[in-house]
């Protein structure tokens, strides 16, 4: 009876062993197996980041080679001001030249953040590992706003002074002497077209 019992809890924990690993190697696929690949990391200082989170992916010349790791919010004595690192990994095969831009991007108009590498042109020295990169401050929300707004002021008040008869545009449009001078030179160049033709002397 006990000898049965210890060949149905072998054959149980054998089936439970098959079980994770297959759980295991099902994992591994999913993430791409990203656990067996090799690379090294870089870090990327910002200003402002715009709300990349851990786990972001990486694109380097718009191509995906890595993933933000972990994120770090320092301060800078030296400069007073705040510093956010990201920690960056990357896949081996990926060369980043020093002088390459890094900026922050967004998967569609209000999609996921990512951070892309735009390459540069020095690959005679290229990141290793732990190398440090700075990036380009993505523009705030408010700011773009802002933005926006002061060009759809402008557009009001340049209407305003073509609607006040301010300006060549206002002239052109509202003033009655220029309009009938341009349509008194198309009835002209109409029944004498050949006058566009004959270039005026010039003075000697």
């Amino acid at each position: 009876m006990i000898f049965g019992k210890t060949k149905l809890e072998l054959k149980v924990g054998i089936f439970v062993f098959i079980g994770l690993v297959i759980f295991v190697l099902f994992i591994l696929f999913i993430g791409g197996f990203k656990t067996w690949s090799s690379g090294y990391k870089i870090s990327i200082n910002f200003n402002f980041i715009n709300g990349v989170k851990i786990g972001a992916p990486v694109r380097f010349a718009g191509v995906d080679a890595g993933e933000i790791k972990k994120i770090y919010i320092e301060y800078l004595p030296d400069v007073n001001k705040t510093n956010i690192r990201l920690e960056a990994w990357l896949r081996s095969n990926i060369k980043v030249p020093v002088d390459s831009t890094v900026l922050v991007n967004t998967l569609g108009l209000l999609g996921e953040k990512y951070v892309e590498i735009m390459p540069g042109d020095n690959y005679a020295q290229c990141l290793t590992d732990g190398q440090n990169l700075t990036g380009i401050d993505p523009m705030p929300m408010d700011k773009v706003m802002k933005t926006a707004q002061d060009i759809l002021s402008n557009i009001d008040d340049s209407l305003a002074k073509i609607r006040n008869k301010e300006g060549t545009m206002g002239k052109l449009i509202y003033d009655d002497a220029i309009y009938n001078e341009l349509q008194a030179f198309v009835t002209d160049v109409r029944k004498n077209p050949w006058k566009l033709f004959i270039k005026t002397k010039e003075k000697k």
